[in-house]
């Protein structure tokens, strides 16, 4: 019982540090179609990561994803089960050869659930091109980030 309320605790504090203040950059996209479009899946810390983007017009959404690569492994037979990894993901977006459009970095905590970590997103110009790179980094394992570059049409 006091593990479930310390992981309890934990994830809300965990969703407390990946909160942002609202500002220009953050206004909601105009109304229209959506599309997504991923970049393609690798291996980060033993996880599944992908970087996306969702593109309505000229405004674009980046997001990064973290999944399982493979069904979960069940726990051993009178073994504890183990503690959720803590990560440290890395969400960042460019126009190419031009100027950033952020960095967020947040801490979660993976519970075998898919996780995606949001917080960049701009207006581009028309026939710009975004560039969008997601890490994840664990305990021992380095980060290896995945890329996503993104033309806008106009």
């Amino acid at each position: 019982m006091i593990r479930l309320t310390l992981l309890a605790l934990g994830t809300a504090g965990v969703a407390l540090l990946g909160t942002t203040p609202a500002s220009a950059d953050t206004l909601p996209p105009p109304s229209g179609g959506t599309t997504v479009t991923c970049g393609t899946s690798a291996l980060q810390s033993g996880l599944l990561t992908q970087v996306c983007a969702e593109r309505t017009g000229t405004f674009v959404q980046l997001y990064g994803q973290i999944s399982l690569a493979g069904p979960p492994s069940p726990p051993s037979p009178g073994s504890p089960a183990p503690l959720p990894p803590q990560l440290q993901a890395t969400l960042t977006g460019s126009v190419v050869s031009g100027y950033s459009l952020g960095t967020v970095q947040q801490y979660v905590l993976f519970a075998n659930q898919t996780v995606q970590v949001r917080g960049v997103n701009a207006t581009i110009a028309c026939g710009s091109t975004v560039h969008a790179s997601f890490s994840v980094t664990a305990y021992p394992w380095p980060p290896a980030p995945v890329t996503l570059d993104l033309p806008t049409e106009c």
